[in-house]
């Protein structure tokens, strides 16, 4: 049986804070506001429950001490008890989804993708929890983390945040993730993004997903049951609708599915500015969201314009204070079920300054999070693992950059090129020449000489990007027919191409092959990626090929794996296309992909072996218990 979320004493707490609230008290609570448009004396003048840090937005020179200075000074105004004002303490919340990504010098893991592809629950929760552990001592107790989303189509620019486009890695990983963030890391977890995002038509961000509710419930909300077993304390809203409804203003999937029937306890929080898009007026908005469930805002910046306007709803009688008291009650319950009441100031608490901060236990783990979610997708003549000791040219626009490594959400929210942003770690070229003496890097592969080097290792792919810049639009006629079909309005961003195929997204890639190959240089590729590609050419010109997905900081794991000291152990957890026109997903009929789900071969692997995995229909990964 499920325990509640408080206790019979901790519940008449909640009430009896609820009884000395005023409206004005109450709406503040409900908002959550960007911290570069609110002061600390606006939170408590205004009482907010909430200040978040948007990708990229951080105080000071980004360093740790600069968090736990701001966080002091909001957490001081919270709790700053008057005849005017209740202390109630404030959350702060981040998108912390792949480490402390926000923060100069944090740890930052392989995202979600890799994870997939390493397939091991107790991994996760180390991440989860070394996450946690890194937002704590910057004084940050929120994360917008994690995604439970079930990716269906690779052209979806989020893919990357998705574990599989199975939804049974991502139920494995769920109650995990939010082990190690609440309990054994001490921030309150947020599941997202309710419901179906990675379900949507031609993979837009902020699309249509379209399907029987039997089918939603199959593919995109089983996730979240073990997440709420799990004891998950808040869930974010989906800024995608559901056969043409807006997810922000479906009262029968928030509040009659979430909170009724699966009785979730916590509160649902909206994405950034997501209310918006339900309806062109913005008072409408918020009574629409609201009574669909809505319990906390997520407003960037015409904060006072929502707390004004949702005043004159409650005053009129447009929405019922029962609704308002209901949200409010909500949020109360998650802080206290967190024990924020019971805090001290950030800098003051036992985890505020910790040396655990991107130090080498949270790398550790990073780095065999990035060994273990490599796929081998080729190794013609076992070319690898490679002598360490051979005469290695280097080269490739990834091979060392630790920006493009990590992808989006990577100190600001689209990511960031070059290595001047990511502190500490190693590219994959600095993993390289770590162990690798004869090893030489060449940016633009000019240096490539066949007497002087006896391979090449080349490394390829994607330039970061983020939600809807790294969506693949084939052309404007979806955004039409989204735009027609869906009872709301969308905000569509410029997309990160047209097609898959990756030698029309980077004609830059194959050429860096090209130029090693002709010279009778064999190539190792290895391609970062937060999607499946379609590679033909590229696997065509390679002697071996390796899918790195984003790595993160931790560069030096691909060296651990490709020079032998480790064996691969990824397998594919999305099924990997051949045409730009294919979208396979495990399960399908006619199901023909370049690589099936589970694909991935290693040092053990023999070539009858590796030819069963190319055929077979039915492989599927071994599945690794949870600790």
């Amino acid at each position: 049986m499920k325990q509640p979320l408080l206790s019979k004493e901790d519940d008449m707490r909640v009430e009896q804070l609820l009884s000395r609230m005023n409206l004005e008290q109450k709406i503040g609570q409900m908002t959550q506001t960007e911290r570069m448009t609110v002061t600390p004396e606006e939170v408590k003048s205004f009482h907010l429950g909430s200040v978040l840090s948007g990708g990229g937005s951080a105080p000071g020179k980004n360093q740790p001490t600069d968090w736990l200075a701001m966080c002091d000074e909001y957490w001081a105004s919270s709790m700053e008890e008057d005849s005017e004002h209740i202390a109630i303490p404030i959350l702060y919340g981040v998108d912390a989804v792949h480490g402390h990504n926000n923060v100069r010098g944090a740890t930052l893991f392989p995202h979600n993708i890799g994870l997939g592809a390493a397939n091991d629950p107790e991994l996760v929760f180390k991440i989860s929890q070394a996450t946690a552990r890194e937002m704590l001592a910057t004084g940050v107790n929120w994360t917008f983390d994690p995604a439970l989303s079930v990716a269906r189509d690779d052209k979806w620019g989020r893919t990357y945040e998705s574990y599989s486009e199975d939804p049974e890695i991502v139920e494995r990983f769920a109650p995990e993730a939010i082990h190690g963030l609440q309990k054994a890391g001490g921030v309150v977890a947020c599941a997202k993004h309710w419901l179906g995002d990675g379900g949507t038509s031609h993979g837009l961000d902020q699309g249509n997903t379209v399907m029987s509710e039997s089918e939603l419930v199959a593919l995109h909300m089983s996730p979240y049951l073990p997440a709420f077993d799990a004891g998950v304390l808040t869930v974010m809203a989906s800024f995608s609708s559901w056969n043409d409804d807006k997810c922000h203003g479906h009262k029968y999937l928030i509040t009659d599915k979430l909170k009724h029937e699966l009785g979730f306890e916590g509160f649902v929080i909206s994405d950034w500015d997501g209310i918006d898009y339900t309806t062109e007026d913005y008072s409408d908005a918020i009574k629409i969201a609201l009574m669909a469930g809505i319990d906390m805002f997520m407003v960037s910046e015409k904060w006072k314009k929502f707390i004004a306007l949702m005043h004159d709803l409650a005053v009129s009688g447009a929405v019922p204070m029962s609704r308002i008291d209901d949200a409010v009650r909500r949020i109360l319950r998650v802080k206290i079920a967190a024990g924020l009441f019971e805090e001290t100031k950030p800098s003051t608490r036992a985890k505020a300054y910790q040396r655990s901060f991107g130090d080498s236990d949270h790398r550790d783990i990073a780095r065999e999070a990035v060994r273990k979610s490599l796929v081998l997708l080729k190794n013609e003549d076992a070319i690898l693992p490679l002598n360490n000791e051979s005469r290695i040219l280097v080269t490739g626009k990834n091979a060392h950059d630790r920006g493009h490594q990590c992808g989006g959400w990577s100190v600001s929210w689209q990511g960031e090129s070059g290595n001047d942003h990511i502190e500490g770690g190693s590219s994959v070229w600095e993993g390289i020449k770590a162990v690798a003496p004869n090893a030489i890097l060449s940016e633009d592969g000019s240096d490539a000489n066949s007497e002087l080097h006896d391979v090449a290792i080349i490394v390829i792919g994607e330039t970061p990007y983020a939600e809807g810049l790294g969506d693949i639009r084939e052309g404007d006629d979806i955004l039409v027919e989204a735009g027609s079909d869906i009872n709301g309005l969308i905000s569509p961003l410029d997309p990160y191409g047209s097609t898959l195929v990756l030698a029309d997204l980077h004609p830059e890639d194959l050429k860096a092959i090209r130029k090693v190959t002709q010279l009778g240089i064999p190539a190792v590729v290895v391609l970062i990626s937060g999607r499946p590609l379609v590679v033909e050419a590229e696997l065509d010109e390679s002697s071996a090929f390796v899918a790195a997905w984003l790595p993160g900081s931790e560069g030096q794991g691909i060296a651990d794996v490709i020079f032998g000291e480790y064996d691969f152990e990824g397998r594919l957890s999305f099924s990997w296309p051949k045409n730009a026109t294919d979208n396979f997903n495990r399960g399908d009929d006619d199901y023909t992909p370049r690589f099936k789900y589970g694909f991935g071969l290693n040092y053990r692997d023999d070539a009858d072996q590796a030819q069963s995995h190319l055929t077979s229909t039915e492989h599927a990964p071994e599945y690794r218990n949870a600790g």
